[in-house]
């Protein structure tokens, strides 16, 4: 979109974490106002004097925040609002800083303990988890002896239970939560 640009590529205009996101860390977006395509909020935010963050608009919480943490698309948007709350009480630069930690830890996970298949699990993992119940994850993880010496499969297998684990006791899921796209067939009269 012509005249969106962001300086911040680690937390969107919208409440998105970019920096854990698993299209930005496979190259295949440049994030907000970097070729990205155009949005409904990115448009809003043009209108609105160019805001760096929703929360700075007098309307937000708007109409398009309405239902916004219900369904993910590549990334979570499960906390979106809270996170947008999140950043705009501890200040952004702090908020920064948490986002940073978790994209270094976000990069281990994915550098030591992704098979091929945990990628997504992992970039929603350290985006619904606190920094604490990351870090206490990681020990975990770390502190198995037994784990060096299994193979990649089974490590991660282990890193990924340890992880649900530690959603489980605040009944964080951690899976996209898709839309449905399943539309009930109509029913048939069936013949005697």
């Amino acid at each position: 979109m012509n005249g969106f640009e962001r300086k911040n590529q680690l937390f969107s205009l919208c409440g998105l974490n970019c920096g854990l996101c698993p299209m930005l860390l496979g190259n295949h977006c440049g994030g907000c106002g970097n070729g990205n395509q155009s949005c409904k909020i990115a448009k809003c935010s043009l209108e609105h004097e160019g805001i760096e963050y929703c929360y700075e608009c007098r309307q937000y919480p708007c109409e398009k925040y309405q239902h916004i943490d219900e369904y993910d698309s590549f990334i979570t948007h499960r906390r979106r609002k809270g996170d947008l709350e999140k950043a705009r009480s501890i200040g952004i630069e702090q908020y920064n800083l948490e986002q940073q930690k978790k994209t270094q830890i976000l990069s281990y996970l994915l550098s030591n303990y992704n098979d091929g298949r945990r990628k997504n699990f992992f970039c929603v993992a350290v985006n619904l988890l606190d920094l604490s119940e990351i870090k206490e994850a990681i020990e975990q993880i770390q502190s198995n002896d037994e784990l060096p010496s299994l193979p990649l499969k089974e490590q991660s297998l282990y890193a990924a239970e340890v992880f649900q684990k530690i959603a489980d006791r605040r009944n964080i899921k951690l899976k996209l939560m898709k839309k449905s796209s399943n539309i009930n067939p109509p029913q048939t009269a069936k013949h005697k």
